[in-house]
């Protein structure tokens, strides 16, 4: 009977930090993708071309990309629960900031203040490592599929931000979140705990950072990381603007249907992590690769809406929230258990790289005339192809002991 009492007192706690950590990663993606959903109202206001404009929308997405290889190295060495609640204490800070250079409708402050607010795009390296310790490692692929629920918060922010800046304002909208953020931190540093199995490490940050980037898994993932996660970031982000300037849907009404993408995607992201268990990733990333691939072409025919539009984005986005799942699945399994904090750390770096460029390339690409994305999303579908071939060719069903090689 102790035993079984253990048992249950262990699963209830691992139950309780899973869902804390997949919270604080909803939440500080809300605040991480504040701008997504504003980006025609700022446009409008600020006079900016389709360039400045997918600019503003990206550059959040550079500092949670590449803040993520310091914050998963920092990880390892302080844990997940110290992580994850100092980020989300700190996120709060350009959200005030954001607030300030909206106000003062300067776009040279909402870019500065924007590229410091993704500081909350990092806590996916430190929830990454943290839930990852708390299970065995056949239901790692489960948890972090169930952790990357959190990436949801695009789908918040893209349905509640619009809303709540025209019922209450723009200042108390982002007061909102910036509350939401200060009363996640304090409960992750009260309530929240690290896994007995978790190890702090001792090593240096830049030698484990080190160690990781030698590693084959970590280039391998980091690929495919940037073009599923990737391509949700950046179609989160900016298909509120790609709503707007090929249907002509307002604010609101792009957002809605903005959080219905994200939604899909979030809830496709744990059937990925548990198919890869039950099966292996590898057939799980092909399926997603090759879905993105052919959805592109169909998307960029520009299908009326609401039903066939409609469909092919959601399908869209299943398809890379299936990817992601596969993905980290495929980290969890094949990673050192001393290594995770780092290579998930690189990989989501490569991740939010692979959502900050294709932004850009959309703004670059948008022929005004014709109201049309084709080039960026015949891209996407070339993108994805080639990771559907490499994957297919060059990556085997490796067992973790493989990893090391």
């Amino acid at each position: 009977m102790a035993e079984t009492a253990a048992t249950s007192t262990r699963t209830s706690s691992r139950t309780t930090n899973l869902v804390l950590a997949t919270w604080t990663f909803a939440i500080t993606f809300w605040a991480w993708n504040l701008i997504g959903p504003l980006g025609t109202r700022y446009a409008e206001d600020l006079g900016l071309t389709s360039t400045q404009k997918s600019l503003l929308v990206a550059i959040p997405v550079l500092v949670g990309a590449v803040g993520r290889i310091p914050v998963g190295a920092l990880t390892d060495r302080y844990g997940g629960r110290l992580m994850l609640g100092t980020l989300s204490l700190a996120s709060i800070v350009p959200v005030l900031l954001v607030t300030w250079a909206g106000n003062q409708g300067s776009y040279p402050l909402l870019l500065v203040f924007g590229f410091l607010l993704g500081i909350a795009g990092t806590t996916f390296a430190a929830g990454i490592p943290f839930v990852n310790a708390w299970f065995e490692p056949t239901r790692r692929g489960f948890a972090t599929g169930v952790f990357g629920v959190g990436m949801g918060g695009t789908a918040l922010s893209s349905f509640f931000t619009p809303r709540f800046v025209e019922r209450w304002g723009y200042t108390t909208a982002h007061l909102v979140v910036a509350a939401a953020l200060a009363v996640t931190g304090v409960v992750v540093l009260l309530v929240m705990r690290d896994a007995a199995a978790w190890r702090r490490s001792t090593e240096s940050v830049l030698p484990k950072l080190a160690a990781a980037l030698r590693l084959p898994v970590t280039w391998q993932m980091s690929f495919l990381y940037a073009v599923t996660f990737g391509g949700f970031v950046a179609f989160s982000t900016y298909l509120p603007t790609y709503l707007k300037d090929v249907y002509g849907f307002d604010l609101a009404g792009a957002g809605t249907r903005t959080a219905g993408f994200a939604i899909a995607a979030v809830v496709a992201r744990p059937i990925g992590g548990i198919l890869s268990d039950r099966w292996h990733p590898k057939p799980i990333v092909l399926t997603s690769l090759g879905a993105v691939a052919a959805l592109a072409v169909l998307v960029a025919a520009k299908p009326a809406p609401e039903i066939p539009a409609g469909t092919e984005f959601v399908l869209m986005a299943f398809f890379l929230g299936l990817g992601t799942g596969g993905v980290f699945a495929w980290v969890a399994l094949r990673t050192p258990a001393e290594r995770v904090g780092a290579v998930a750390g690189v990989v989501g770096a490569a991740g939010g790289l692979g959502g900050f460029f294709p932004p850009l390339v959309m703004g670059a690409t948008y022929d005004e005339a014709t109201h049309s994305y084709t080039i960026g999303l015949l891209l996407l579908c070339a993108t994805a192809l080639a990771a559907f071939f490499y994957v297919l060719f060059r990556l085997r069903k490796e067992t973790p002991a493989a990893a090391a090689t």
